[in-house]
């Protein structure tokens, strides 16, 4: 005897959609979280500029990770990433707090309740993240209070709206589906009778929803761009305002001579200009230091404590000097180096004021936001080396990102040790009694610069004619030592020595090429190392970043064609 099965019309196949029209109803609610979200920091933002950046729980959030990132990660985004690692560690903390946002709005169709709950305990881990950043005070919370206040409220109306349009199209679905009984048609006046109440009830819900989702999405991105417009728009002004006027130096840099070019296309200039220089810190947010605000302490193991001021300091008979700056975390053949003339006054000089005990080895300098470097007093202290408290670069005031007012410049020694940036202290004291922030983090203490050298034409894996004479050219360094030599080899043949740009002074870089005639067809590779005035050679031996620079010989690869 054979079972007769009646479908209800609408029914059939209903049963394999309903994960699909699950997952469709959740999109509201994960939309409601991320609005919620955006508007939360958006305002909090916005509020912040009336305070100071680090107020800012975004930018304090930021600020945190990248200090108590370990210093494998921290070398690997600089390495990778160069100068824009700060965007993308902000991309990065933006798609993990969408997934974070999303997943609060699904957790509000099933409790608000608990969706506010889990909102409000990120809002005080924020709040918490602000409050205990160095540069800090207590009025720094209002800008994350009122920004949760009107995310919580946000949360709330969103996911309400949420939940009346996925009620209002479950009546819908229910509606169109029918009562009637199973062996009869449905009684299609009554179902017309009923439908336009369900419909129009979707239909407002849907347009609430929408509505309230396009306000929070004005009020999240106007907020941001609004902040970030008035953020740029004041440091403009206050810059324009403060603007230092420099003095002309006492002692002016030397004359850079025609032949510190090579001339080849290609190759960087021998200065680099501002905007193309280099910038690797833990500052996520320019520091605004206005120059009548800043002075710089010395103090320690000193006879007699030191406070300069802004003013103090462009009395003082400045010195010009072109001296080539480098990452720690520049790979082989990286560009996270540059030369620039630098104007500035001899730090030896600051020191001298203060009058060093005998038992203290290093100065550990320090940034307004608190970062911290330690460097040799020995080096600082050198009369054959131009260590400077530097406010000019390349004949302008420095660069807010370079460090305006006030920062360090120190030939021959890596920035991470000697570069600090927005300075505002030096303490004398010694290396065994304190540490700085990258020697926390399992660097070395002194960072000496190693010679190196990179070839920048041809590019690797560049197409080069066959029959013209193959052109080989790039830069060599090696601070405070001074490049003696520098030679490169075609594939695996014989060292052979390139011919030089003249030399600056011992504490830039120097520019080489190199012609190889009658090259073959095919793939090829060189390679290029350098010699420095000791008689070291660059290494071969290839060695990460830590604790002090990698090494090996910068090779590249190119095809004659």
């Amino acid at each position: 005897m054979t079972e007769t099965v009646h479908e209800t019309p609408g029914t059939a196949g209903r049963g394999s959609s309903r994960p699909a029209r699950r997952r469709r109803r959740l999109i509201p609610h994960l939309i409601a979280g991320v609005l919620a979200a955006a508007i939360f920091l958006g305002v909090a933002d916005l509020v912040s500029q009336l305070f100071g950046p680090a107020s800012s729980p975004l930018v304090s959030l930021g600020s945190t990770i990248i200090t108590l990132s370990p210093s494998w990660l921290q070398d690997f985004a600089i390495s990778y990433f160069g100068s824009n690692n700060k965007l993308v560690l902000y991309l990065s903390m933006g798609v993990v707090g969408m997934i974070l946002a999303a997943l609060i709005g699904a957790l509000a169709r099933r409790s608000l309740r608990l969706a506010v709950g889990l909102f409000s305990a990120v809002a005080v881990l924020l709040l918490i993240v602000v409050l205990l950043r160095p540069e800090s005070s207590p009025l720094d919370a209002l800008p994350t209070l009122v920004g949760a206040g009107l995310g919580i409220l946000s949360l709330l109306l969103l996911s309400g709206a949420a939940t009346g349009l996925t009620r209002a199209a479950e009546a819908a679905q229910a509606d169109r589906a029918g009562s009637a009984p199973l062996d009869r048609p449905a009684d299609t006046r009554g179902a017309a009778a009923t439908r336009p109440s369900t419909e129009d009830e979707r239909a407002h819900s849907r347009r609430r929803f929408l509505g309230l989702a396009a306000a929070g999405t004005a009020i999240a991105a106007g907020s941001i761009t609004f902040g970030r417009s008035v953020n740029a728009l004041g440091r403009e002004a206050g810059s324009a305002a403060a603007r230092l006027v420099l003095p002309s130096p006492a002692v002016r840099a030397a004359a850079i001579p025609a032949g510190a070019s090579v001339g080849v296309d290609g190759v960087p200039a021998f200065i680099t200009p501002n905007n193309d220089f280099y910038r690797i810190d833990t500052a996520l947010v320019v520091p605004e230091l206005a120059p009548q605000d800043w002075t710089l302490r010395i103090h320690g193991l000193v006879e007699e404590e030191v406070t300069i001021d802004m003013d103090e300091l462009l009395d003082l008979p400045l010195q010009e000097h072109h001296i080539t700056l480098a990452c720690v975390s520049n790979p082989v053949g990286g560009d996270l180096l540059g030369n620039a003339t630098w104007l500035g006054y001899p730090i030896r000089e600051l020191l001298a004021r203060a009058r060093p005990l005998s038992e203290a080895d290093m100065v550990l300098s320090r940034s307004i936001d608190g970062w911290t470097a330690s460097t040799p007093l020995e080096v600082l202290t050198d009369e054959d080396r131009a260590c400077l408290l530097a406010v000019g670069m390349n004949g302008e005031p420095l660069p807010a990102q370079h460090g305006y007012p006030a920062r360090m410049v120190v030939p021959g020694l890596y920035g991470y040790v000697s570069a600090t940036k927005w300075v505002t202290e030096l303490e004398v004291t010694r290396f065994d009694a304190e540490t700085a922030y990258w020697t926390d983090r399992g660097w070395d203490a002194e960072g000496p610069i190693l010679v190196a050298s990179r070839i920048d034409v041809p590019r690797p894996l560049a197409r080069v004619a066959s029959g013209e004479e193959l052109v080989v050219a790039g830069s060599a360094w090696a601070q405070h030592e001074g490049i003696e030599a520098v030679e490169v080899r075609l594939d695996d043949g014989d060292w052979e020595a390139v011919e030089l740009g003249d030399e600056v002074n011992i504490d830039t870089w120097r520019q080489w090429r190199h012609a190889f005639a009658d090259v073959d067809s095919g793939r090829h590779s060189v390679t290029v190392r350098a010699i420095n005035a000791a008689g070291e050679t660059q290494t071969d031996e290839r060695r990460d970043p830590i604790p002090n620079a990698a090494t090996g010989q910068h090779r590249i690869e190119f095809s004659v064609e």
